[in-house]
């Protein structure tokens, strides 16, 4: 098959591409600095230099795709209209460029955060009605909705906190501070959390692309494994043996220092995911996904449990010197 996959350098990108080159698929990549996606090219991937607001790039990545991946998105932005910018209109350049080219299948990566907090005890499947409680979230239901409008054949997903290997963004940040042996979590740490490990993620994506079963559903793609926030804590630093303790944030405290940090990363023009917006979703009773569906209909099963990603994703921190 041949593919194009948006947010090919990034983390679920990179892990999706080496699979679908596993696979013996013809991999085109959307990149905005050929610098950066240097090792893609020497793999054997095409790259065409743009970003999802560069209408004639994206007119020659689409050409001639079975499959387009998109990956690419805002996951930091100063503001909601940046937020719907980077993933509503990017999402709608792409659609159109792709509607223009013919029909290929679209899959696009959207969030848990799209379809809003779930009830503990009970993780939230794909036809509750969304409610997002976050500017990230809003925005993308917003590319949900460009998506399902469109003529093309497509997939959404909604994967939960991602990690493994070359994660630099999500779990890498719980491992450094667990390693000092006390690490802080958002409230009491009875938050329920879904999670699902890179390359199981992307096995998950590749299937996506092939299976007509999934075409016109959207559906939760995380390992049906349920921690609390505590819990989760607490295995990383047994992961690398080390006993954590564990130090509540009240949210009134929490609230107050992430006013701090966002209102200093507007200041110096730096976007963050660590604002009082994204409270809304730290204090949150569940982050739980019913996978069951889209297991159902592809046969896909999340390889690894969290002790067996965290075990993984760690071995991969330390050989790299990330520790």
């Amino acid at each position: 098959m041949k593919a194009l996959v948006t947010g090919a350098t990034g983390f679920v990108g990179g892990h999706l591409v080496e699979q679908l080159l596993a696979r013996g698929d013809t991999v085109t990549a959307l990149v905005r600095s050929p610098g950066k996606a240097a090792p893609l090219e020497r793999a054997g991937v095409r790259l065409v230099r743009g970003d999802l607001h560069a209408h004639a790039a994206l007119a020659e990545a689409v050409q001639g795709q079975d499959v387009i991946y998109h990956v690419a998105g805002a996951v930091a932005a100063l503001d909601e209209a940046a937020y719907l910018a980077g993933n509503r209109d990017g999402t709608a350049n792409v659609v159109r460029a792709a509607e223009a080219s013919g029909a290929p299948r679209l899959v696009l990566v959207s969030s848990m955060a799209a379809g809003g907090p779930a009830v503990p005890g009970r993780p939230r499947s794909a036809g509750e009605p969304p409610r997002p409680v976050t500017a990230y979230g809003r925005s993308k239901l917003a590319s949900e909705a460009v998506v399902r409008a469109s003529r093309l054949p497509w997939t959404i997903l909604r994967p939960p906190t991602i990690y493994g290997p070359r994660d630099r963004d999500n779990l890498i940040k719980v491992f450094r501070i667990a390693k000092l042996g006390v690490s802080p979590v958002f409230g009491d740490g009875s938050m329920e959390l879904s999670a699902v490990y890179a390359p199981d993620l992307a096995e998950a994506l590749v299937l996506a692309g092939r299976a007509d079963s999934v075409i016109g559903g959207v559906f939760y793609v995380n390992h049906p494994e349920v921690l609390t926030s505590a819990q989760l804590v607490r295995m990383i630093g047994t992961t690398m043996g080390r006993t954590v303790g564990i130090v509540p944030l009240p949210e009134p405290v929490a609230r107050g220092i992430l006013a701090i940090t966002g209102g200093a990363a507007r200041l110096l023009g730096r976007p963050t995911i660590l604002n009082a917006d994204k409270a809304n979703e730290f204090f949150q009773p569940a982050w739980t996904g019913d996978p069951g569906p889209f297991m159902q209909a592809t046969g896909w099963l999340a390889k690894h449990d969290m002790k067996a990603g965290l075990a993984e994703t760690f071995r991969w921190y330390r050989a790299e010197g990330w520790l």
